[in-house]
């Protein structure tokens, strides 16, 4: 899309009005085919809050990341609390690919994030830079993801989550 038919913070706050405490959107008079005062946008079956503003569509965070601060984000944005529709710009924050993934839900059969059975016997491990570390082999599930949870907190810093279930 060229830099004429960029969204601008000028054009999204003619359009909508953003609440910081509950991160929800809302039309403005004149803002066309739609009721003053409405909810702006409907959830995707992915649980995030789309927004149609001038024939095209955004998430919701994104656009309150233009709202706030100017601009789009540079590259992704992470939901510090895991919740996609929680679009407060105090749970918003810029990532990269991985940080946002560190950060994402995860689901295991051993019901510790970072570990998985091997035999009698259970295995940490985590993924740094799109690979797997193997963090070692442990008696119990809850050592082995003791093991994964100093290691990624020392890794992943505030993007660490201990789990997501």
């Amino acid at each position: 899309m060229g830099v004429m038919n960029m969204l601008t913070q000028s054009r999204l706050k003619q359009m909508l009005r953003y609440e910081r405490h509950t991160g929800a959107f809302f039309w403005r008079a004149g803002a066309g085919h739609v009721l003053a005062g409405a909810r702006a946008g409907n959830l995707n079956s992915n649980d995030y809050w789309l927004i149609g503003v001038d024939r095209k569509r955004y998430y919701a965070h994104r656009l309150a990341w233009l709202y706030v601060h100017g601009r789009f984000p540079n590259g992704q944005l992470d939901h510090k609390n895991g919740k996609k529709t929680d679009n407060r710009i105090a749970n918003l924050r810029e990532a990269s690919n991985g940080q946002n993934q560190v950060n994402s839900k995860r689901y295991s059969a051993s019901g510790f994030r970072g570990v998985r059975k091997h035999h009698r016997k259970w295995i940490a491990s985590l993924r740094l830079d799109g690979r797997y570390v193997y963090l070692g082999l442990f008696a119990t599930p809850q050592a082995a993801h003791a093991a994964y949870c100093a290691a990624a907190r020392k890794l992943h810093g505030a993007f660490f989550r201990k789990n997501f279930y």
